[in-house]
């Protein structure tokens, strides 16, 4: 049950941040918002480490490769993001990103030498494809500049798989915040070099609103996010976490309705109905509510 409702919270989390994301750059560059974001988490991650008195980070030979591992989905995960949505729109951004589980799975083919797909999880992902093509339809535009965009969130699938994959090979009982903690601190030189090279210019005054939207993703969306992502990753596999690439944009949508007053459209319903058909078929959960059934109201015989 705890790694249900951790997977849920990262769900929830997650899809917060493309909202946060764009409150937190209004005042900065984009660059620069990642890198103050990334920084700031990892302060805090440090000075809980301390308050816990739980501050060594390599408490065993060889976990710098899990930090060096983790570290692949913030740096160069987070900036190729940013960098690709220039191009294209948060739309096609969405609908490429879904693209994830099946990067995942194949990832997981080479690296695992697991086969996460049948004929049914392979429809299952299919319709949750054509949901969110239903729903960002009017996005989809593709013109010259938009291959740059493409070719960097195809990029970005492969370092997210391939992140998630390895790590499920070589975490063996790693803290889930030290690893939240080991991934910061290895990811920050480059993201620093990165802001030095693309910018180098120190931020001037941020606007509250952008203030507030950076520690929230500081705080949430990165440290109690990713903890609880390496927590449910330690648990299950990397193809069932991959799925949290096709909720968050649904989501996120709905999340956008609520707050920021955006309008809630017809396409948007019957694509949201299509992504939670295709959850349901992927996780099969007909059959496993029926072994809950049948395991609740089957009684033992007597002898």
């Amino acid at each position: 049950m705890q790694i249900y409702l951790a997977y849920i919270l990262v769900v929830l989390i997650w899809s917060t941040t493309p909202l946060a994301i764009q409150w937190s750059s209004d005042s900065v560059s984009f660059i620069a918002s990642v890198t103050l974001r990334m920084s700031l988490a990892l302060a805090v991650a440090l000075a809980v480490l301390v308050w816990l008195r739980r501050g060594a980070l390599f408490t065993r030979p060889g976990v710098w490769k899990v930090y060096l591992v983790a570290s692949l989905g913030i740096f160069p995960n987070m900036p190729l993001v940013y960098w690709s949505a220039q191009f294209v729109p948060s739309g096609l951004m969405a609908v490429i990103f879904a693209l994830s589980p099946f990067v995942t799975g194949l990832l997981s083919m080479v690296i695992l030498r697991e086969n996460p797909f049948n004929r049914l999880k392979v429809l299952a992902l299919l319709i949750a494809l054509v949901g969110l093509v239903i729903i960002f339809r009017g996005q989809l535009q593709v013109d010259v500049r938009s291959v740059y965009g493409i070719c960097g969130l195809l990029l970005s699938c492969v370092l997210f798989g391939t992140s998630s994959v390895t790590l499920k090979r070589l975490n063996e009982g790693t803290d889930a915040f030290r690893q939240t903690a080991g991934a910061l601190l290895f990811s920050l030189p480059g993201l620093l070099l990165t802001w030095w090279w693309w910018d180098g210019e120190w931020p001037g005054p941020m606007s509250e609103r952008a203030l507030w939207a950076l520690i929230y993703l500081a705080v949430c969306g990165s440290v109690l996010g990713f903890t609880l992502f390496y927590y449910v990753l330690n648990h299950l596999s990397p193809s069932s976490v991959s799925l949290i690439t096709l909720i968050t944009p649904v989501l996120a949508l709905f999340i956008g309705a609520l707050v920021a007053k955006e309008q809630l459209t017809a396409s948007l319903l019957v694509g949201t109905m299509l992504v939670i058909v295709a959850l349901l078929v992927y996780l099969d959960l007909k059959r496993w509510l029926g072994l809950k059934l049948r395991f609740r109201w089957v009684r033992p015989t007597r002898k």
